[in-house]
């Protein structure tokens, strides 16, 4: 059965090697179940019920990814997307938690239009490579700031807007002492590096008794409190509209570039260098979405920790299918996920937020008309605390600049059409 449905042999592999390549993926994203309802649940939703839909939302998409698309590619709630949510839709807006799930259920079905209709080449292409490497070096500093703050390593300042907090308080010492972990494990080849800190922070919290031990093991919570209760009218409103298209955008170009990066990892493009079957891996990945937005979660997106369990052997569905089932047993641990602080999961964001910022290095920063469009974007992103607004003003800056550089007619309408639209809403919807 597993032979034909995953052809195992023409990918020349078994089922230990997708096994354990499904594990060691696993192993390298798990910190989702801690991060996410610790962060999402800062919207006043219903912690136990985030946890469920966390994992229920990864392991709809493993399997669809692995029973549809046959990838070892992996998926669950990405970062970033998690934080523009909680930090700016609903702390920053004002939003209700329901309208922002209506919102990334809408991108969701939008992402499925683009993925049937074949519309995903156009959008990608029509959009510069400095721009996506600006988006995803913007959010990594969205997420380092966020870290800082619920270490209490940058509060706020009437004087200066943002100053040193109290660096010598157990909060920020044992952030520091996260993140040092994980980079040594990692330069170690240790699997799960970012879950083996979260753990280690968070006993070292029940050892000075900051932390409540509530147990390991038990019966799930429920989802009800999350389950269906989405709000698709209210996130309908126009001024909803930038926020729906950072969630479709982001998750986009996120999943594009994982898969390529992922396929070239493992060998699985064509002769030609594409990845067959990217319509069936995009299907998976919005069908996700839109899964997660029923259940209760953010924007469900493809991970490129999957790279990991591809160098450990993965090679089909198998690998995906795999972590799904990990994420289901995931479901007993909720007395754990609950006890996270903030502070250990700063370490992680941190790190993740590192690793977004590798991209930098392919901008031409001899190419001002280049360079300024990508510095606004990451200077805006975190210093509004909006994705969706460091994208605008990106896109506006980029044709703005190359207006008054006179190299106008090497943009191409859809970005004259994104900027216009953008412009329009900061003047009349802001």
């Amino acid at each position: 059965m597993l032979e034909k449905l995953f052809k195992l042999t023409e990918h020349g592999t078994n089922v230990k090697q997708e096994i354990i390549a499904g594990l060691t993926t696993f192993l390298t994203m798990a910190y989702i179940i801690f991060v996410n309802p610790a962060m999402l649940a800062n919207t006043g939703m219903d912690h136990g019920a985030i946890f469920v839909a966390t994992c229920l939302a990864a392991a709809i998409g493993c399997f669809v990814m692995g029973l549809l698309a046959n990838y070892p590619i992996a998926l669950a709630p990405g970062m970033g997307l998690n934080a523009f949510f909680t930090y700016t839709v609903v702390l920053e807006m004002g939003y209700s938690w329901q309208i922002a799930l209506g919102g990334v259920f809408i991108s969701g079905c939008f992402f499925v239009l683009l993925s049937l209709f074949n519309i995903r080449e156009w959008i990608i292409n029509s959009i510069p490579h400095s721009l996506r490497f600006g988006i995803a070096a913007g959010i990594g500093l969205f997420l380092a700031f966020i870290a800082l703050k619920n270490a209490g390593i940058v509060v706020d300042s009437p004087a200066t807007l943002l100053t040193l907090g109290d660096i010598t308080s157990f909060q920020a010492v044992f952030a520091a002492i996260g993140l040092f972990l994980i980079v040594g494990l990692v330069n170690r080849g240790i699997n799960g590096a970012v879950m083996i800190s979260i753990l280690v922070i968070t006993a070292l919290g029940i050892l000075i008794g900051d932390v409540s031990y509530q147990g390991i093991i038990s019966m799930p919570p429920s989802v009800l409190p999350t389950f269906m209760q989405l709000d698709i009218i209210g996130a309908l409103e126009v001024s909803m509209i930038s926020v729906i298209f950072a969630f479709l955008f982001v998750d986009l170009f996120d999943t594009s570039g994982t898969l390529i990066a992922v396929a070239q990892r493992g060998n699985l493009l064509d002769e030609n260098g594409s990845l067959p079957r990217l319509g069936k891996a995009l299907l998976a990945d919005s069908t996700a979405t839109i899964a997660g937005a029923v259940l209760g979660s953010s924007t469900t997106t493809s991970y490129v920790e999957s790279t990991a369990g591809v160098s450990a052997g993965g090679r089909t569905g198998l690998t995906a299918v795999t972590v799904g089932v990990l994420f289901l047993l995931s479901l007993l641990f909720s007395p754990l996920a609950a006890m996270v602080p903030p502070y250990a999961t700063a370490g992680p964001l941190f790190y993740v937020a590192v690793l977004m910022l590798a991209g930098l290095v392919n901008v031409d920063w001899d190419d001002l008309s280049e360079a300024v469009p990508v510095a606004v974007i990451c200077i805006t992103m975190p210093l509004t605390f909006s994705i969706a607004n460091g994208i605008a003003f990106g896109f506006i800056s980029y044709v703005a600049v190359r207006l008054f550089s006179g190299h106008f007619h090497k943009i191409n309408m859809s970005l004259i059409i994104l900027a216009s639209l953008f412009l329009v809403k900061f003047i009349f919807f802001a």
